[in-house]
């Protein structure tokens, strides 16, 4: 387990269901970048701020919330979470993210108000520091700007 003390410059980066099939999956909608092209873009720009991502992706609901447990308990200075389809339906997720005390940015490639009409409430969204949505990969690369400069 991680150090607290060496671990405020540490960011979990956790991405929910099929977020693992990015590049393949709808590409009209989630763009051409799979996961792995939006880590790497992520760790060039953690480098520019002095920071490390702990880079994480599942499809299970648990696995997402002991992972934000995780983050607090390790002294991570902040998340980027995009949810997924979770984030209109797990009131569980919902709450693992109002327990800690950690700034948790919620992230979506695409804008979820423009999309079907169950996409447009966000459960996450009233927990957390932030949410940015239809900027593609760039979105977590805002998420992260914003995290650096807190």
């Amino acid at each position: 387990m991680p150090d607290p003390a060496t671990d405020a410059g540490t960011v979990f980066v956790l991405n929910g269901p099929n977020l693992n099939l990015l590049g393949t999956r709808e590409p009209e909608i989630y763009g051409a970048d799979t996961l792995a092209d939006i880590a790497a873009m992520l760790d060039a720009r953690a480098s520019d701020h002095g920071l490390t991502l702990d880079h994480r992706q599942s499809n299970h609901e648990g696995d997402l919330i002991d992972w934000l447990h995780e983050a607090q308990a390790t002294g991570a200075r902040a998340v980027i979470l995009n949810p997924g389809g979770y984030t209109h339906t797990s009131v569980a997720l919902r709450d693992a993210v109002a327990a800690i005390a950690l700034p948790v940015w919620e992230v979506h490639l695409s804008d979820p108000e423009t999309r079907e009409a169950f996409r447009h409430h966000s459960l996450i969204a009233d927990v957390a520091a932030g949410r940015i949505a239809g900027h593609g990969g760039t979105g977590y690369l805002m998420a992260l700007d914003a995290i650096a400069a807190a």
